[in-house]
């Protein structure tokens, strides 16, 4: 007997496609014709599939004529580079017009068609910038849902928050009748969207069931395996999760990710009582709609956070002050015991040192601090502690009452018995579900073996749930807080050689994460940032639009690409510092020309005379001199670009152990007020504003000459510069 668990189901392989849509997969390699749904003979006129296989698309041009005429069908080696990356286009097919979508996934092509619809229905405003003029977490997502409405305009829209447990809540909704009842506040168990489920959202960010009653339409392949089609816009829906719908009393459901800092924050949620589908460029359209919110609430979030850590510096200066009035440090805990207290937003809060014991507000007896403090040294070896189920779990053991349901413990020096204990009061929870979250089992039978599955809900009825043993949650500001506190602690103690090191490994190591970030924001960002362009591109190509709405979507466009350049930048000056180096010696002649003859083609300088004299051996990295001559380079033919004759000189010399590079350009020059920044990331000379760049390429320099035990000196005034690099001798 086996037991099939929800998250288990493999609902990326589910073997069919949705009724709407029409499929045919080819080999990634040879474009041979390996799959397709059943129902292209629906649009195509193919009387016996079974001729398809191992041919391609171009052996029945009476068929696929369409295809083969289609911009993207003819440049198809360009539009599947890479995978995952789906380009849209519209074709003809016996004279009913159809999107054309086309990625690559894994050994496959995916060519996947459906018939274009109108919206009579949509209204779109083109106030973009309303998210962002929005000073309201709730509004922003109210405001989207009012957005989204005018496009997809389903029964019952919902912004949908997942929790730290995989369960999600209902935070915002707009529903088309107001008679519908609501589930604004409502909770859903984490069964609901199982982790695989949540796992597709993060890879496949729209979703539309269109129809829960019609029937699938299976693909077909000449092969055994399970066709991915995680990417595929018209993949057929779990059967589980079709009678949830189903149960839900809905006939469709749409639904779109919404990504913050690369993880699956929540969803818009959208249900429909009759079949309803939406059209592509619709769903992209309200994908868009979605990002530009996310990316609103994520700049809202940012600043509140910023204005809550101005807020902690302040605090934590004033205790810093404090602290160093008194002499001990026992001492400034006790005098200051109402603001640690409250910065972690605590109910009690308890100081240990050795012997000695002061409580603020609601605490424990002392008979219960002292178990308590046992505890901790038995079951925790970290130097914070925290749970808000302190009460729920360890309350029979060691005798808490309802004011130690939460707790937050933060050793200070263990071999001398000094902590701090935050409590927390219970919280008397009630969670309104939407149904009880209980999982129900229903059994089958299968290939004559008895099989348990977990059954979709088939009431949506509020269910009250009342939990005890809990307080309120402690939030990520309350664990800063206390970080703050330890900070303060740690600061102003006189702490012994061995304190004194643990602290200084602890912020190398954070300096080192924190060296880190521009490499992983850089590359976690470019995807992200090429959908928002092709979306972007697709609204520009596909709809009627004022000039005014043409001009803020090509500005769009523009600075995309210019966030995308910083980004590569930015991602070059963390390589710089974190990539390993192989010093040895080596030949630049051919390197220097050939970027020389790359920078006047990139920067379209064909007047640009460049001059290259004697090309001394170096001792360098092999990659990272090819980009420390790209940068000196380009900068002197794109600064000087501007001049009648412009001329750049690169020439080598050597003197003792070290070979120096001058290259000189007639150019724009360096203003004096300038020159004390140069190597600073970002920087831009305001007699540059007329170049395009971002100030990246000379930090990459100074950074990787450091590294390769070289240095790199300027030389500037009115009538150009010249940069001087050192490199030693091989």
């Amino acid at each position: 007997m086996n037991f099939v668990e929800c998250h288990e189901e493999p609902i990326h392989i589910p073997g069919y496609i949705q009724s709407f849509g029409y499929l045919i997969g080819i080999d990634a390699e040879s474009y041979i014709i390996t799959f397709f749904s059943e129902n292209i003979r629906d649009i195509f006129a193919v009387e016996k599939l079974e001729v398809l296989f191992d041919k391609k698309i171009t052996d029945f041009p009476e068929n696929f004529q369409s295809i083969i005429d289609s911009d993207i069908y003819s440049s198809l080696d360009t539009f599947t580079r890479r995978e995952n990356e789906t380009y849209f286009d519209k074709i003809f097919i016996d004279q009913k017009e159809y999107h054309f979508s086309v990625f690559r996934n894994g050994g496959h092509i995916f060519l996947e068609f459906e018939e274009v619809l109108e919206n009579p229905d949509k209204r779109i405003s083109n106030k973009y910038d309303n998210f962002y003029i929005i000073d309201s977490a709730q509004e922003i997502w109210d405001h989207l849902l009012s957005t989204l409405s005018k496009i997809v305009n389903y029964d019952r829209m919902m912004i949908y928050k997942f929790m730290a447990d995989g369960s999600g809540k209902v935070i915002a909704e707009k529903k088309r009748n107001k008679d519908i009842r609501s589930y604004l506040g409502l909770h859903y168990p984490e069964s609901d969207i199982p982790r695989q489920a949540r796992e597709l959202y993060m890879k496949k960010r729209k979703r539309i069931f269109s129809n829960v009653y019609s029937e699938t339409v299976p693909v077909l392949s000449n092969k055994k395996e399970d066709i991915d089609l995680t990417f595929t816009a018209s993949r057929g829906m779990s059967p589980i999760h079709g009678q949830y719908i189903k149960n839900s009393g809905s006939s469709s459901s749409f639904s779109i990710s919404i990504i913050l800092d690369d993880q699956l924050w929540g969803l818009v949620t959208c249900q429909n009582s009759e079949a309803k589908h939406i059209d592509l460029e619709d769903r992209v359209q309200a994908g868009i709609f979605t990002a530009l919110a996310s990316n609103a609430y994520s700049s809202f979030k940012n600043k509140k956070e910023l204005e809550y850590r101005l807020d902690l510096n302040e605090k934590s200066s004033f205790l810093k002050t404090e602290f160093l009035k008194e002499n001990s440090l026992f001492d400034s805990l006790v005098q200051n015991r109402n603001e640690i207290m409250d910065l972690a937003e605590a109910d009690g809060l308890v100081i240990i040192s050795d012997e000695n014991i002061v409580t603020a507000g609601a605490t424990p007896s002392r008979e219960v601090i002292g178990k308590i403090a046992n505890w901790a040294y038995e079951n925790t070896d970290k130097s914070i502690y925290i749970n808000r189920s302190f009460l729920k779990h360890q309350g029979e053991e060691l005798g808490l009452d309802k004011d130690s349901a939460g707790i937050i413990i933060y050793f200070i020096d263990r071999t001398k018995n000094e902590m701090l204990i935050w409590f927390r009061k219970e919280f008397d929870e009630h969670i309104q579900w939407a149904g009880n979250p209980e999982k129900k089992i229903e059994t089958f039978v299968q290939n004559g073996e008895e099989r348990h599955q977990v059954s979709p809900r088939t009431s949506f009825e509020i269910f009250k749930e009342n939990i005890k043993g809990n307080s309120k949650r402690w939030s990520s500001r309350n664990i800063i807080g206390v970080q703050a506190i330890r900070d303060v602690i740690l600061e102003t103690s006189h702490k012994q050689y061995n304190t004194i090191k643990q602290l200084n490994d602890q912020l190398k190591k954070v300096n080192e994460e924190l060296d880190s970030f521009s490499y992983t924001i850089s590359h976690d960002l470019g995807t992200p940032l090429t959908v928002m362009k092709l979306n972007a591109q697709m609204l520009l190509a596909n709809f009627d639009k004022s000039e005014k709405e043409k001009n803020k979507l090509k500005s769009i466009i523009e600075e995309i690409d210019n966030m995308a350049e910083m980004m590569h930048d930015v991602l070059q000056l963390s390589r710089a510092k974190h990539s390993e180096i192989k010093l040895e010696g080596l030949q630049t002649m051919s390197t220097i020309q050939k970027i020389s003859e790359n920078a006047i083609i990139t920067f379209d300088s064909h007047k640009s005379e460049i001059i290259i004299k004697d090309c001394p051996e170096v001792l360098a990295d092999k990659t990272m001199l090819h980009q420390v001559f790209l940068n000196v380079i380009n900068n002197a033919v794109k600064y000087s670009s501007h001049k009648d004759q412009p001329i750049i000189e690169i020439e080598g010399s050597e003197d003792g152990e070290l070979v120096f590079y001058k290259i000189s350009d007639n150019g724009i020059g360096i203003p004096e007020e300038e020159k004390h920044k140069m190597f600073k990331i970002f920087n831009r000379m305001d007699n540059a504003k007329n170049f395009k760049g971002n100030g990246i390429g000379l930090s990459i320099v100074h950074r990787i000459m450091k590294r390769i035990g070289g240095n790199v000196k300027y030389d500037s005034n009115k009538e150009g510069t010249s940069f001087i690099l050192t490199f030693k001798k091989p």
